[in-house]
């Protein structure tokens, strides 16, 4: 029986609100994952580097569930390629946290490929098992970057390879990232699973449009497009300002909300570039840049929204889609990776071939212009975000984690 876990996510803290820097759906996963382990009577500790000076060593979320600092490089935000110089010092940090803790758990659950390197080092001094979650790709997101990305470095790619080899299970989020692994890693497939994240039912649930603009201070009746993402080339939130002026609409012309902060080397010049783009076009009456936003209070931008775009290049899984969904709100999505698993194409939304802004854009016009279909793409969208659960995904971890074969 599973009673102690240990989390590492070295780069990222799972209480930092996602949308802005290196938080993201990750963060969203390890926290709400920890929460309900935690109600389930396991007891979790999560590692992260601290990125401040002010954040206490131990963070006690839930009586059972504890946030831990370790001191490994400056105490402020770092650029992810600068982090692999800190492995070391995370590791052995966490390493005698733990010994000084008297903590003894059951498994390991790194996140991410620089917590993966440390995993399997605390794996052979600690002699416990270890899963891993990469969440993201280096070589898979390097085959739909755009070009002027940097590709993932060497080192990325090496370690990935070293982590999936000597980690006792991969968890992959999706069926197309469980054949990424093997395509491009050469996995072995009896240390694979799957295991989709989930969503808070209670928090991300249908609600009255009408009220949600009204809270927001939006426009009662204008048609609304949302984004909501971090502002980086991955995302893709050009693709959603050059698709804007292109939809047709039969009622007003379309706005855009475009929610989230700069993340990543590229995240602030791509945020200006944005901003120029939207004001050399004519569009600044139509877009509008929101702040990244605590994860809850996303809700009701679902709520008030007529359709979700998600055009990014490349995502394992689209956490931000299937949310949107448990709220109605029908999604847009780029035919890419997880998002074929999140979204249900033609009943819950429509997935687009390509990163043509006219593709997004016709189908865009085509849920604004169709009331009828608009509303069963929303029922179906409520329907189909019921497979995605916090409950379910830590059932399905804590059997996983109990059938793990230590190598």
């Amino acid at each position: 029986m599973i009673r102690r876990v240990v989390y590492l996510s070295m780069h990222t803290c799972p209480l930092s609100a996602p949308g802005r820097g290196d938080a993201g759906g990750m963060n969203v996963y390890i926290n709400e994952l920890a929460t309900t382990m935690a109600g389930r009577g396991v007891d979790v500790t999560v590692f992260t580097r601290r990125a401040d000076e002010v954040t206490p060593d131990v963070t006690d979320v839930t009586d059972r569930y504890r946030v831990v600092h370790i001191t490994a490089g400056p105490a402020e935000p770092i650029p992810v390629a600068e982090m692999t110089r800190h492995v070391g010092t995370f590791t052995e940090g966490t390493l005698n946290w733990i010994d000084d803790a008297g903590l003894r758990p059951d498994v390991l659950h790194s996140h991410y490929w620089l917590s993966g390197w440390s995993g399997v080092v605390l794996k052979e001094a600690l002699g416990v098992p270890l899963a891993n979650s990469f969440h993201t790709l280096g070589r898979v997101k390097d085959l739909r970057r755009r070009a002027d990305e940097p590709a993932s470095s060497p080192v990325r790619t090496m370690t990935e390879e070293e982590v999936i080899a000597r980690s006792d299970c991969v968890i992959a989020s999706t069926p197309h990232e469980f054949e990424d692994l093997l395509e491009h890693y050469g996995a072995s497939p009896e240390r694979l699973c799957t295991s989709p994240p989930g969503i808070d039912h209670g928090v991300f649930r249908p609600g009255d449009r009408t009220e949600a603009r009204r809270w927001l201070g939006l426009p009662l009746r204008v048609p609304l497009v949302l984004f909501v993402g971090r502002i980086q080339p991955l995302k893709a939130p050009d693709l959603a300002v050059a698709a804007l002026p292109l939809i047709e609409s039969p009622d007003l012309p379309p706005q855009l909300l475009l929610v989230g902060g700069p993340s990543g080397p590229q995240g602030e010049r791509e945020l200006d570039e944005l901003r120029t783009r939207v004001a050399r076009g004519g569009l600044s009456e139509r877009v509008h840049f929101v702040p990244a936003q605590a994860h809850a209070a996303l809700a009701r931008f679902y709520q008030a929204a007529n359709v979700l775009i998600v055009p990014s290049r490349s995502e394992t899984f689209g956490l931000v889609a299937a949310e949107a969904q448990a709220c109605g709100l029908p999604v847009v999505a780029a035919a890419v990776g997880g998002l074929a698993y999140a979204v249900a194409d033609g009943r819950s939304g429509l997935l687009v071939d390509g990163h043509d802004p006219d593709g997004f854009a016709v189908a865009i016009g085509k849920i604004l212009a169709d009331p009828a279909l608009a509303a069963r793409m929303s029922a179906e969208a409520v329907a189909f975000s019921e497979r995605f659960s916090w409950p379910a995904t830590a059932d399905r971890l804590l059997e996983l984690y109990a059938g793990i074969q230590p190598q």
